[in-house]
């Protein structure tokens, strides 16, 4: 007899015990988190190893003591006389869970256990075991717990949810033994012969299993690497009769099984991965979109999938309308229905109108997890208009309003609608033609994070209704403090440009590949001034970002134009710009450059010099960090000696603390004119501290 363990996810420990005491019903098991421990027979293992769908590993236990240093590692797994488990030639690795004061790192712990097994057949044979990390012959595995350290060694070989099938998936694939799992929690698997749907089936893992399970196919069957096959312990006719056993058992099912996916390449992966398990007779599949397809069968059934939850932002505010087409299309469709969904955004499934009837936290990888079950009862097939009136479409409406009044009077399609009005809906909302943009600040540590998705769900789910744009034109960022290189930091690479307008300039715009669009809005009424100012004067436009500055002030009539910044992409972006104008002339510069050293050695004077920095950088293309609260003075004193007398600038900047050196300045021989709110707009007038302004006049 063996001291076993059996391990699994978490979350299934209960379906765990329920399944091993069908395998093995003559076996006293004690429940830890994750773990089921018991005093076992071989063939109790082999049939585990075999027959479990849920377990992960089945370990034997070979050697157990308390760990107060680190040599106790290597006492304790000295101990197990390891000649008796396998031989020299035979190859093996070390695994090794848990830490300790003495153990800081499972590195160090499983080297120490190495150690004692290679010394020990060297003083006994004058030679030692290999190691191998891919496919070992021998797997040995150290858990160390509150100071115990346990030393196992590994019947299963590798994880017992890899049942060697899938020879593709696809890009969020689900673990096998939680499709089981699944399976299992959804009530399907207990039930007689009720059809099974998985409209978002993928690489058909669940379809898979749920064959598998139909027709009594043990998930090891088809394994042939085994923990146990070099061992010396193992015992091959045990082994040999209860494989015989489970291929006479075999049986074709009679329950109807249906995967479909709106991808056909996904549908050819599954029918691969459906005939490498030996079911693909028993398995009905087809390209359908799951919004809109409804299975050929005969009564109700359960309807068991893993549909996408939006890993990403930008994910999500393309799922949340179209879950809500496919919450009327099942209330519609599946009456009477059983239906379990995984998902890691419960909100996420809120979009559904649907009452749920249970909820199973489980663990996919690293993944937390939930399987929704519902029940398609009458209620919950009745379809209710939805309901977004709340307070932050309340509000949202009314700026809507109040913003068309307004913007009769502007020239542009491009402003800001919302920004974070209500603190608990802490986002700003802009449009762009007719795209939107929602950025989320990030929210305070001390608000859970369920409560903060389910209000961007809310924000989500009401722009479309009253905005009236397209769900698939939102854009949905997270803005925090960028530093270094985050300010320039890609978060797509769609490359996706359109076309905006502004008081007379037509300018590009991209709304996903970075955390800024290429126009910032706030801007607007200062980028009129310079076009208004621009007449005939020599204009240099400094940290200039896409150009849109100096594209008004071309606009404006400017003799010419001279636009400095340090990246090549704005810049590039800043030229096409002024292509879009049809803006062309050697009157206009563009130049590649850390504009605080170029200022400082550069000899051209101007009329007029717009001035944005950022507030911090450390960007490695600049030879000091820059930090404008410290800088400024200094900037604008080497950007007087480029300017012509009597000649201005208009320095900006949004640190929200920041305080400008007016005495310095006046030194300098300046005339400061504080122009923060004639420079502010309509759109912007909530948060008047979204930038500074000053016009600088050379007062000599």
């Amino acid at each position: 007899m063996f001291d076993l363990v059996i391990t699994s996810a978490k979350g299934i420990d209960d379906l765990l015990l329920q399944e091993v005491q069908t395998i093995c019903p003559d076996l006293q098991i004690k429940v830890k988190p994750g773990q089921l421990h018991f005093t076992g027979s071989l063939e109790h293992a082999y049939k585990i190893c075999l027959h479990s769908r849920l377990a992960n590993r089945v370990l034997v236990k070979l050697a157990s003591g308390t760990v107060d240093k680190a040599e106790d590692v290597y006492t304790i797994a000295d101990s197990v006389n390891w000649g008796q488990h396998f031989d020299v030639h035979h190859t093996f690795i070390v695994d090794f869970n848990g830490t300790n004061r003495s153990i800081n790192n499972s590195q160090f712990g499983a080297l120490k256990i190495k150690d004692a097994v290679v010394d020990q057949f060297n003083s006994l044979y004058g030679k030692r075991p290999s190691i191998s990390k891919v496919y070992p012959d021998i797997r040995i595995q150290g858990r160390l717990w509150k100071g115990e350290l346990t030393i196992f060694l590994d019947l299963s070989g590798h994880s017992l949810h890899q049942r060697h099938y899938r020879k593709n998936t696809g890009p969020a694939p689900l673990k096998e033994h939680l499709a089981s799992a699944m399976l299992m929690r959804s009530g399907w698997a207990a039930s007689s012969d009720a059809p099974l749907y998985d409209p978002m089936c993928g690489s058909g893992t669940i379809v898979i299993e749920a064959a598998m399970m139909a027709a009594n196919i043990p998930p090891g069957l088809r394994r042939r690497s085994w923990g146990f096959s070099q061992w010396r312990q193992h015992d091959s006719s045990i082994w040999s009769q209860l494989v015989n056993d489970a291929e006479q058992a075999i049986v074709a099912p009679d329950k109807l099984i249906i995967g479909s996916d709106i991808d056909a390449q996904m549908i050819e992966v599954a029918k691969v991965n459906a005939e490498q398990a030996g079911v693909a007779d028993y398995i009905q599949f087809s390209q359908a979109d799951a919004f809109e397809s409804v299975p050929d069968v005969n009564k109700a059934g359960y309807l068991v999938s893993n549909p996408p939850f939006g890993e990403r932002l930008s994910e999500i505010t393309a799922l949340i309308p179209k879950f809500e087409v496919w919450g009327k299309h099942i209330k519609q469709h599946f009456a009477h229905w059983h239906l379990s969904l995984l998902t890691s955004n419960r909100e996420l499934l809120r979009a559904l109108r649907l009452r749920a009837k249970k909820a199973y936290q489980l663990m996919n990888g690293k993944l937390e997890c939930q399987l929704v079950n519902y029940v398609m009862d009458e209620s919950n097939c009745e379809i209710r208009e939805v309901d977004t009136n709340n307070d932050f479409t309340n509000r949202l409406s009314k700026n809507w309003q109040k913003t068309q009044k307004w913007l009769k009077k502007q020239r542009t399609n491009c402003f800001r609608v919302y920004d974070a009005d209500l603190p608990e809906y802490n986002v700003a909302i802009d449009c762009y033609a007719d795209a939107v943009v929602i950025q989320e600040y990030a929210a305070p540590k001390d608000i859970p994070e369920a409560k903060t998705r389910q209000r961007l769900h809310q924000v989500i789910a009401g722009v479309p209704a009253v905005l009236n744009c397209d769900a698939e034109k939102i854009v949905l960022k997270v803005r925090e403090q960028q530093k270094g290189k985050q300010q320039y930091q890609k978060l797509a690479q769609r490359k996706e440009f359109f076309e905006v307008v502004e008081n007379g300039a037509r300018l590009w715009v991209n709304l996903r590949d970075y955390l800024d669009t290429g126009l910032f809005l706030d801007h607007r009424t200062t980028r009129h001034l310079v076009q208004q100012k621009a007449a005939g004067k020599h204009v240099l436009n400094l940290f200039a970002y896409t150009g849109s500055v100096s594209v008004h002030a071309a606009i404006g009539k400017a003799s010419s134009v001279t636009t400095v910044d340090m990246s090549n992409t704005y810049l590039d972006w800043a030229k096409r710009n002024f292509e879009l104008n049809n803006l062309k002339g050697q009157q206009y510069q563009f130049i590649q450059a850390d504009c605080l050293n170029w200022l400082a050695e550069h000899k051209s004077q101007y009329d007029l010099i717009f001035i944005d920095p950022p507030s911090f950088s450390n960007s490695k293309r600049m030879d000091q960090s820059w930090d404008v609260q410290r800088d400024h003075l200094a900037l604008l004193e080497n950007a007087k000696a480029c300017l012509k007398p009597g000649g201005e600038i208009i320095f900006s900047n949004n640190l929200r603390s920041f305080k400008l050196d007016t005495a310095g300045l006046e030194q300098l021989g300046f005339k400061v004119t504080d122009w923060c709110q004639k420079t502010l707009p309509e759109d912007f007038k909530r948060n008047p501290k979204i930038h500074h302004c000053w016009l600088l006049t050379d007062a000599n």
